[in-house]
Formats: C-alpha cells, structure tokens, sequence
C-alpha cells in the first residue's frame, strides 16, 4: 500500500509533480495509491542515485522482510526469522521489484514445510486482517504479501494442488491483490479455475470480486497474457458491473476497455444490455460507460460516440487553428486556439491530435483529450489550449521536425496545421 504519507515522506519528489498526478487522480476518480503505482512504477522502481524515489527500495526492504518475518514467526515456532532475512537480505538490494518478489518466494521455500499443503495453512494462519471489507473502494493491499503469491505458483501449479492453491490465492488477495498470479492458473487449469470463479462473482469480500475481473483482463498491466478467448469474462463482467463498489466496476470498466480494443462491437452491445437490465444505478453506470469506451472514444468510433449521445456528424463551422509559433523548442509550450459554431444544438466531444516526428523521420500520431461542450444553434465559442512540449515525456520521446496538429471533434478531423519542433 502507498500511503499519502508516502509522498511527504519523500522529500526528493518536487511538489508540481505530486500536484500533477493528484490532479490526474481526481480527473479519472481512481484511488491515488494505485495511480502513482501504474503511473510511476517504471520510473520509480530503478534506482535514482539520490535524485528521487526508489519504489522498489520502499516496497521491499529490511523493514518490509522483518515484518513478514515476523508474521510466520509468530505462527510457527520453528520458522527461522533471522536466517531467513539474512538469507533475503544477501540478494535483495542488487535486484529489480519483480525480482524481490521472487527472491523473497524462494526464500519461503526454505523455511516453511515441505509439504505445500501444510505451507499453505501456515500461509493462511499468519495472514493479518482482510483489508476492511466495510469500504467500497480501497487500494490493493500491502506489496510484501506479493511473495506469497509467487509461492503458490512455484509450488501449488499442479492438478494435485489446485483446490489448495485456489483457497491460499484466494484468502491472500483479501490483503493484496492475486490478479498476476491467478493468470497462471487460468493458464494451466481454465476450465477449473473458471469455475471457481464463479462462484468467487458472488463472494462477500469485495476484493475477491475484483480478482475476477482483474485477473482475467486481456492486457492487465504489469502481467503476462492468459489464454482465455477475449470475451471469455463476460460471464462474469455481466454480473459485476451491477456491483456496489467502485473498486469492482472500475475494474470491469477497464476490462471492458481492452476488450474494446479487439472487440470494440463486442463492447458497445454489452454496455447496451446493461443499461436495458437495469441492475447498476444511472450514474454509476454512466461512469462504467465512458470509462470502458476511452480507447474507442479516442478512435473516433462511431458506435461508442452514438452511445454517449453524440452526433457523429455534427454540423458545425470550425476555423483553423491558429498557433502561437511556427517555430518551437523542445520545453517551449504550444498555444493554439480556434472557434466553433453550430448550426444546431450539439454535444460536442474536442480532442486534439498531434502527429509526433519519429527518430526515423515517419510519424505517430497522439490523440489529447481537450474538452467536451454543449452549443446552441447559432452560438460560437472560443476555445484555447496550452500544450507543453515536455522533453522527457512519460510515454515518447519528442524529436525535431515537422509536426501537425489538427482537431477531432466527435470522432471527425478538423483543419490540420504545422509547427517545427527544433
């Protein structure tokens, strides 16, 4: 778990920064903790030499080792505690986040009993209390309990093991999320694993509905790929999007976007159903809609645009786009305006699309949310934008050439235009 005081302990990371990502916290309504986890991890899990944060060293370190140490100690009376963070401690500063994770697992393997079902028990026994089951949302636990995870797959990947494997995997993600490692059992065991599951869409625990979904996730971050056919979930995506957390439904919302991303029809009926089931409330179903439907929205996709009400042919007058220089440095911020007239009330969905230079001189193109409006018939508004042209951007890299921007609105392009990026 990344607390808020994570960030006040940790004096290194500028202020504008953490503004800048609880901003971003507050726009797209996900918890913070988990933000900053799938936001900054690839920055912040290497080491930063003093200049920054070292995730990895925060999530995984003496302290952290102790800790569960401790646990089993606690439990079982011949665990050795100090061999064994002796034992973690020798390999873990020199390794990579996933790496701890693994280094810890192996390490368990030599301490807890051989026999993996009497492991398990005592894997079950040391387990603190379930994150408050009372909340409807949260974020996904304390990462020291992700080695006890790994331990099941090592050593509970097996026809013989599977029950077992399935009740630890099951009880640990009620203190941190076995979305990664209930992949290798929708892998190896489909048809069992799924059937469990089942019965899991109906449990109690809130983060036990969420590993439904979350673990069953085309293009779960983070994660290798399951086996499963796209639309396999749907089973159970079906039932959860009714469920009364936000954990859970913007689980299935981001679930539903991959799919989109395959299966983007696949998507579009679902969400239709829903909406003519009735199960979830209006707003709250609305929230799933538009979250589900961001990759589509940004491709300009008809069917998704038509389901959130917009016309896909708005009749409109919009001017070009006027920049602020045609000649800009890496860092420098664009500014760019133009106008908008209806020739009837509209629901209008302004995206921006800037088609970046490559290191091999082709380009890509980006597509930036701007804003979404309403105009009466006849009205005209003015809109402007400031686009900072960061050097190290988190997802490309900026290089000079020729570059084009041009306006998306409900899906159709408007009006391109060119800046030199120097």
């Amino acid at each position: 778990m990344l607390p808020l005081s994570f960030w006040k302990i940790h004096k290194s990371i500028c202020k504008q920064c953490v503004n800048k990502y609880y901003i971003k916290y507050n726009r797209y309504n996900v918890p913070f903790h988990n933000y900053l986890v799938y936001s900054m991890l690839p920055y912040m899990m290497r080491n930063t030499n003093g200049k920054g944060v070292s995730l990895k060293d925060h999530l995984f370190n003496e302290e952290k080792v102790q800790f569960l140490a401790g646990l089993f100690c606690n439990v079982d009376t011949t665990f050795k505690m100090d061999l064994f963070v002796t034992e973690v401690m020798k390999e873990l500063p020199r390794l990579e986040l996933k790496q701890r994770i693994v280094c810890i697992a192996k390490a368990l393997e030599q301490h807890l009993p051989k026999d993996f079902k009497k492991a398990c028990g005592v894997i079950i026994d040391v387990l603190p209390e379930a994150l408050d089951p009372s909340k409807t949302d949260d974020d996904f636990g304390d990462f020291i309990f992700a080695p006890l995870g790994e331990y099941v797959v090592r050593n509970g990947l097996t026809k013989k093991h599977l029950n077992t494997s399935l009740k630890t995997l099951k009880e640990i993600t009620k203190r941190f999320s076995m979305e990664d490692s209930i992949r290798y059992f929708l892998n190896e065991f489909e048809s069992e694993t799924m059937k469990e599951m089942e019965r899991w869409v109906h449990d109690n625990n809130y983060h036990v509905r969420r590993l439904v979904s979350e673990g069953t996730r085309p293009l779960l971050p983070w994660s290798g790929r399951v086996a499963l056919e796209v639309t396999a979930p749907l089973l159970f995506l079906n039932i959860l999007h009714a469920d009364n957390t936000r954990y859970v439904t913007r689980s299935v919302a981001n679930h539903m976007n991959d799919i989109s991303k395959t299966k983007p029809d696949v998507v579009i009926t679902s969400l239709i159903g829903w909406k003519i089931q009735e199960r979830q409330s209006e707003k709250e179903l609305d929230w799933v809609t538009r979250h589900s439907l961001r990759t589509l929205l940004k491709q300009g996709h008809k069917g998704a645009l038509e389901l959130l009400g917009y016309y896909t042919n708005p009749k409109i007058t919009v001017s070009t786009i006027a920049v602020n220089r045609d000649s800009l440095k890496i860092g420098d911020i664009l500014e760019f305006s133009f106008t908008v007239k209806a020739s009837r009330d509209e629901k209008l969905m302004i995206d921006y699309v800037i088609d970046f230079v490559k290191a091999n001189g082709q380009t890509n193109s980006k597509v930036f949310k701007l804003k979404k409006i309403e105009i009466k018939k006849g009205k005209t508004v003015v809109i402007s934008k400031k686009h900072r042209l960061l050097a190290h951007a988190t997802t490309f890299k900026l290089y000079p050439g020729k570059h084009a921007i041009a306006l998306q609105i409900n899906g159709q392009q408007y009006n391109q235009t060119t800046f030199t990026l120097t």
